[in-house]
């Protein structure tokens, strides 16, 4: 049997209590920062790698509180970690997707994420998958 994919990743939480979520390209959903790990790539350089990829964040690893593994699917667990960001992030305009997959009808290069907003537990609940708003939900941020 083969071992389980990593999908590591960042909630990044607001001096509110707020969760930085990111909308999922061609999708009515939305998502934290993640992806999977590369061979050889630590749970906190991917989480770190995806945040940047994903969102355009960078944060001095001493930031990142480690939550631990998690289950999320038959295929694929999470790694997550939490960075604290307070009042650093009043506005999210700044924010940017770095990271492209080949569009399915014209094959241009697209954004995985094309919106970022701090959402408060409630707006979790219903903006983003029911699997990814449960695994959330049941942490405490």
């Amino acid at each position: 049997m083969s071992e389980l994919a990593v999908s590591c990743g960042t909630l990044v939480v607001d001096g509110a209590g707020r969760l930085l979520i990111c909308h999922v390209t061609g999708t009515p959903k939305w998502d934290i920062p993640k992806g999977l790990q590369d061979p050889g790539e630590g749970t906190l350089a991917a989480a770190m790698r995806e945040l940047w990829e994903e969102a355009g964040l960078a944060f001095d690893p001493e930031r990142f509180v480690d939550l631990g593994r998690f289950d999320y699917r038959r295929d694929k667990c999470l790694h997550l970690y939490k960075v604290e960001v307070g009042d650093e992030l009043p506005d999210l305009g700044h924010l940017v997707c770095r990271s492209f997959f080949p569009h399915h009808v014209t094959g241009k290069p697209t954004p995985e994420t094309d919106g970022f907003r701090w959402a408060t537990r409630e707006q979790v609940a219903k903006l983003c998958w029911p699997r990814m708003a449960q695994r959330l939900l049941g942490l405490g941020w």
